[in-house]
């Protein structure tokens, strides 16, 4: 153990790692972005284009908008990332235990990515909650309240619920004229309303998501479920996007290897023998199979996108509990998170998801191999 921390092996490799992954992340959140706001804003009659998408944020936001909750994200990944692999090479490390050459078979690779995408969805999904609402609320006109709402006094247990939000004056006023033709022994019937969250809309509508995306805003009002809103379509994305890219790695990696042993005199018997495959050859396995990656679990994304962009308050959520509501759609889409309307928009911006996922799989495995050379060579 003393040995292991003179040597700060775990350091270096932890530093390089978080390094690589923002620049990953970096390098491709501008798209990331493009992507997500095509994926929410789209609807079975409305199809957004990349070009509309970024004159809009461009517009409302200018071009730092497009890096809208880029911490959020930054974080999320170096957790989620450091998840992935680290449960991966534990995994691995039993498979290859007792082996003469370290190999490791595809579909071993396959069974451990999927273990270690589900580590990585619970990880980092309270973080892409807080990064999507980031995203979307930088493609929003947020509207001023000063000449929409009429500030009013709320209950501290309204206060409480609907943190940072105005009642909409006009729908209370509205309502009180319905029900004050009606014998009631409270002489202030405006004021026994504001105890109901609800009538504070007006309408039963909860606050627009932009108006809901700090971490204290979302736990007072949505409570701390929020943070894994959409959990089973993110663990089903995570699974098949982490047994896809680690099998599919394995496979060019086996391909490689043979390939480089071709010609070889003597002929190798290890993959010792062999000896290592160049940095940008292995980058380049890394890009593609994060590619082929997003492209299987791209349909989920979308459900999980579009789950977490909805606002739940916590007095729906406990109605839906105590009227034992059921989810709708069918069985597989029950089980995965999918809502029946989004059938037809899963695959809304799959081009712009494979682009980033292979550009950020080849700039974060080519920058730890940079970083880990600096940084061991000093």
């Amino acid at each position: 153990m003393e040995d292991f921390i003179k040597n700060q092996t775990f350091a270096i490799h932890a530093v390089a790692g978080a390094g690589a992954v923002t620049c990953g992340t970096a390098a491709t959140y501008p798209f990331e972005t493009i992507k997500t706001l095509i994926q929410v804003g789209s609807g079975p009659d409305k199809q957004l284009s990349a070009a509309q998408v970024f004159d809009r944020v461009r517009k409302l936001s200018g071009n730092s908008g497009l890096y809208n909750g880029f911490g959020w994200l930054a974080t999320g990944r170096m957790l989620g990332v450091g998840a992935r692999f680290g449960t991966y090479e534990l995994l691995t490390a039993f498979y290859k235990d007792g082996r003469k050459d370290n190999y490791v078979y595809v579909s071993e690779a396959l069974m451990a990515g999927i273990v270690a995408g589900g580590v990585e969805s619970l990880m980092s999904s309270p973080f892409e909650l807080f990064t999507i609402r980031a995203q979307v609320a930088a493609a929003s006109r947020v509207p001023n309240s000063s000449t929409n709402l009429q500030k009013a006094s709320v209950s501290t247990s309204v206060t409480k619920l609907l943190r940072g939000y105005n009642p909409d004056v006009k729908a209370l006023d509205h309502s009180v004229g319905l029900l004050s033709t009606l014998d009631t022994k409270r002489s202030n019937l405006t004021g026994s309303l504001k105890e109901y969250p609800w009538m504070m809309t007006g309408t039963g509508r909860a606050p627009p998501v932009y108006h809901v995306r700090r971490p204290i805003d979302v736990i007072s009002l949505e409570g701390w479920g929020a943070m894994w809103r959409g959990i089973r379509s993110g663990l089903v994305r995570d699974c098949i996007f982490g047994g896809v890219f680690f099998s599919s790695w394995q496979f060019l990696h086996r391909a490689m290897l043979d390939w480089k042993a071709v010609g070889m005199d003597p002929i190798p018997s290890s993959d010792e023998d062999i000896g290592p495959l160049h940095p940008l050859a292995v980058s380049l396995a890394a890009g593609f199979s994060g590619s082929i990656a997003a492209a299987a679990s791209h349909s989920f994304d979308t459900a999980k996108c579009r789950s977490q962009c909805l606002v739940l308050p916590k007095y729906i959520t406990m109605e839906r509990k105590f009227l034992r509501w059921s989810l709708p759609g069918k069985r597989f889409e029950r089980l995965t998170g999918i809502h029946p309307r989004d059938r037809n928009i899963l695959f809304r911006g799959i081009r712009l998801r494979m682009a980033c996922s292979g550009v950020a799989s080849f700039i974060l495995t080519g920058s730890y191999f940079f970083m880990i050379d600096h940084l061991v060579s000093r």
